[in-house]
């Protein structure tokens, strides 16, 4: 990835959460390689400390939030180690606990914010990151999928959530081609005028790996072990993202994300395993025609596009040798083997809270099967088996209701587990 010298424009302020994580790390590489686009103002991590001190150092950002507040002293300790706490010597703020970053949502004063961050501890930063006004270039699905009419509420503007996964990213570059402005990231096509608001677009295709089981016989896989699952064939991500992608249930969370960002149907949304990944997602429109948004299997054009929307950077990655010969395969999702798409979008259809309910369902499952407590198999069951026993509460949505409704999830979820009532499918 080079910089190549790009038109002068004013430097977008960024603030990362989840800094240290896949996302954030690849977004830090992004703008050390177009220094006069961006300035990083604000840094949030989980516990890592160390890369965290490192990343101050290195962008200048003069505050810094860390969740695990046991490790403050050592981000403290790693900042006074080389005799200056930032880039420029000027002291850095340190935030610690869970708020940290939602106090850095809501207060960097970042034109941008990049919530990096995994599960549904990302929805309150999102709220905040909305709320102050700053555009959102979201990574955090869970925050979405658990809390989307909240989000919905919380946009202040058209375009102010920009998608950074590659699925969404993909589908906003190919929506463009066509009218469709409705949704949180309402994508006008330019020049399109005559019939403003209307939509062309007949469905959305999400395309999917297949994960590190694509093709397995549903009896294989109650034997499948941690290792095995956290061998994704094209991504390096986090356990629980490599996990939900074996399963499938990242898949789910997507699914539910692009019908949410873009107000399409459920029923309009399509799955398909393209174990390539070089086709990240496609757009059907109304006269039969397909437009496919292709590129490396890596994630660094969805998160620049994050930063730099509408505008494109350039040199991000290597474009595709068109003159090498390739082969790129289409099949179904197999969802027999992986019900985890058809379970979200009945849990999307049945409550505003549901959702909520399938996350947390899920990143408990996905803890005991890492711990040797749940079979690979037994994820989707819990998640399915909670999702039986809840009723949601009648009355306007809110935050607390949402809050309510995951620790209602978890408590089920580790009931089930515990009791080993949850058996795999066979």
């Amino acid at each position: 990835m080079r910089h190549n010298g790009e038109m002068a424009s004013p430097k977008r302020r960024v603030a990362i959460l989840g800094s240290t994580g896949s996302i954030g790390t690849q977004a830090l590489e992004v703008i050390a390689a177009h220094p006069g686009r961006f300035e990083v103002v604000a840094l949030a991590a989980g516990s890592n400390a160390a890369l965290l001190a490192e990343q101050v150092r290195a962008t200048g950002a003069r505050l810094a939030g860390i969740a695990d507040a046991a490790a403050a002293g050592e981000l403290e300790a790693a900042l006074r180690a080389t005799g200056q706490t930032g880039q420029t010597g000027q002291t850095v703020e340190i935030l610690t606990g869970d708020e940290a970053a939602v106090q850095i949502a809501a207060q960097s004063g970042a034109d941008v914010v990049l919530n990096g961050m995994t599960g549904s501890i990302g929805l309150q930063p999102t709220l905040a990151a909305l709320n102050s006004g700053a555009t959102l270039a979201l990574a955090n699905k869970e925050s979405l999928v658990v809390g989307g009419a909240l989000v919905a509420q919380a946009v202040q503007r058209p375009g102010q959530i920009i998608p950074v996964d590659s699925e969404h990213s993909a589908l906003a570059q190919a929506l463009s081609s066509g009218r469709h402005e409705r949704g949180l990231c309402s994508v006008p096509a330019s020049g399109a005028t005559a019939l403003s608001g209307a939509s062309e677009v007949s469905r959305l295709i999400v395309t999917a790996s297949g994960g590190p089981f694509r093709g397995w016989d549903p009896a294989a896989l109650a034997d499948v072990t941690p290792a095995q699952a956290l061998k994704h064939p094209n991504y390096a991500m986090g356990r629980v993202v490599t996990t939900n992608s074996a399963t499938m249930v990242n898949k789910a969370l997507e699914v539910i994300e692009a019908h949410l960002l873009f107000d399409i149907g459920l029923k309009e949304i399509e799955t398909v395993v393209h174990p390539q990944q070089w086709i990240h997602s496609m757009v059907q429109f109304c006269d039969g025609s397909t437009i496919a948004q292709a590129g490396q299997p890596r994630m660094l054009i969805p998160i620049a596009l994050g930063l730099s929307w509408p505008q494109r950077l350039t040199e991000v990655d290597a474009p595709i040798d068109w003159t090498q010969a390739m082969q790129w395969d289409f099949e179904p999702l197999d969802e027999h083997a992986f019900p985890a798409v058809a379970l979200a979008k009945q849990a999307c259809a049945a409550s505003d809270t549901h959702m909520a309910v399938y996350n947390a369902a899920n990143e408990q499952a996905v803890e005991a099967f890492h711990e040797g407590r749940l079979s690979f198999l037994g994820i989707v069951s819990t998640v399915e088996a909670t999702l039986e026993r809840y009723a949601p509460s009648a009355g306007t949505l809110s935050l607390a209701e949402v809050l309510e409704a995951e620790t209602w999830a978890r408590r089920e979820a580790d009931a089930l587990i515990g009791a080993a009532s949850v058996q795999a499918p066979a």
